[in-house]
């Protein structure tokens, strides 16, 4: 049961990357540009996370009750870098939707093949 739930995992991540791989490359509009972007960054976190994990682990605590004892631990960079790999996806997201409505209220649509064909 437990190899299920770990490959469930890994499956929901990947199927979240490539849902947000199809909107980035095949969406004309661009907040569904941005919004595949999102979507594709919370695969990978999920991903990062899910493969950080060890099953049966404990958190890295040091503590005088597990000094000197056999204990597995789980590693915490990975959950440290999806932390800030989240924060940071936040700002890359707020950014990109504010270039979108810049965009949006120069020339009025948020179609890619409309603003290419615009002559600057």
């Amino acid at each position: 049961m437990q190899e299920f739930l770990t490959y469930s995992i890994y499956g929901t991540a990947f199927f979240l990357m490539l849902l947000g791989l199809y909107a980035v490359l095949m969406k004309k509009n661009l907040v569904k540009i941005v919004i595949g972007l999102t979507v594709l960054d919370s695969g990978l976190n999920l991903l990062f996370v899910a493969v950080g994990y060890i099953s049966g682990g404990t958190a890295p605590i040091f503590s005088p009750a597990v000094v000197g004892k056999h204990v597995i631990m789980t590693d915490p960079v990975p959950q440290a870098l999806v932390l800030t790999a989240i924060v940071i996806g936040f700002g890359v997201t707020a950014v990109a939707l504010a270039l979108v409505v810049r965009l949006y209220r120069k020339h009025n649509t948020t179609n890619i093949d409309e603003i290419k064909n615009l002559k600057w």
